[in-house]
């Protein structure tokens, strides 16, 4: 990169310049869009010019306010498709913003970073928000009190092994309806409503790389019928290679029963409800005060 010619160039008064962007996808998908009227390669990457995207103006601020603007362009083939958005392929996806010398294309200076928000489309056409850096720290920190647990199975404070054998299990396709409903004929080994809550994730086809999560499992003898929140937005068909991971509903109980690790929740479950307030001594039940839980002696 060479900055110093860039800026030289602008001294001198000349206009020679264009925008580009490059657009890193989270299943390592990288493309590269330019408003000029030819390709050119920004840092190793090729910018097309037949996309017809566009950027309006950036807002930047030299506090912790989030940098913002906007991308426009035309749905087609060749570059952003609309499947491609409806599968969420584009969400959270890094973009990095470029002012170039088109008439020397290694002379060009990074004038945005950041990622893609929300994603509309209009008229054969998209508009995408693009967020700053510092969006990141718009987050909720710290821990919520509350009953279930905070933390997501698997992840860095779960610390559960989700590869673990009997929490997983890899298949194939067997009758997909509507990309959320998967029926199998002989799908047994695991209890009815183990996968509740779970994770969904196509491994191979149209929809590698997509997730979703578990609404339904039923399990009738050895058939068994998998739903999920909605559609995965891309085209399974049978055959298609998938993994599915067992579900966890954040309860106090799951956690030590299901799988063994209450040393690691992240809740509270004695922690009293709302309703305590309103409570009464009821004749036929203890009322001894102590938790509601029973608490682990080893």
């Amino acid at each position: 990169m060479t900055g110093e010619a860039l800026y030289a160039h602008l001294a001198s008064g000349s206009t020679t310049v264009c925008r580009a962007w490059t657009v890193l996808r989270r299943d390592g998908v990288m493309l590269g869009f330019t408003d000029h009227d030819r390709d050119i390669v920004v840092d190793g990457v090729r910018c097309r010019a037949d996309t017809g995207m566009t950027a309006k103006a950036l807002q930047q601020t030299t506090g912790l306010s989030v940098d913002n603007s906007e991308a426009v362009g035309a749905l087609n083939d060749a570059a952003i498709t609309e499947g491609e958005i409806l599968a969420g392929r584009f969400d959270g996806a890094v973009v990095r913003s470029y002012i170039v010398n088109w008439a020397s294309p290694g002379d060009w200076v990074e004038q945005f970073r950041g990622s893609f928000g929300e994603i509309t489309r209009s008229g054969g056409s998209f508009r995408a928000e693009l967020r700053g850096l510092s969006e990141a720290l718009n987050r909720p920190q710290g821990f919520a009190y509350q009953p279930t647990c905070s933390a997501i199975l698997g992840d860095t404070r779960c610390r559960f092994d989700v590869t673990s054998p009997g929490y997983f299990a890899e298949r194939q396709v067997e009758a997909v309806d509507d990309g959320r409903i998967f029926d199998f004929a002989a799908f047994s080994g695991f209890d009815d409503r183990w996968f509740e809550h779970g994770r969904f994730e196509m491994l191979t086809g149209e929809a590698a790389g997509l997730v979703g999560v578990v609404k339904g499992d039923r399990l009738s003898g050895t058939i068994r019928r998998i739903e999920l929140w909605q559609s995965l937005g891309a085209l399974v068909v049978a055959g298609d290679s998938f993994r599915v991971i067992d579900g966890c509903n954040n309860a106090a109980a799951t956690c030590r029963t299901k799988f063994a690790n209450f040393l690691n929740f992240r809740g509270f479950p004695h922690i009293p409800g709302e309703d305590w307030l309103a409570s009464y001594p009821v004749p036929d039940r203890p009322n001894p005060g102590g938790p509601r839980l029973p608490v682990p002696r080893d």
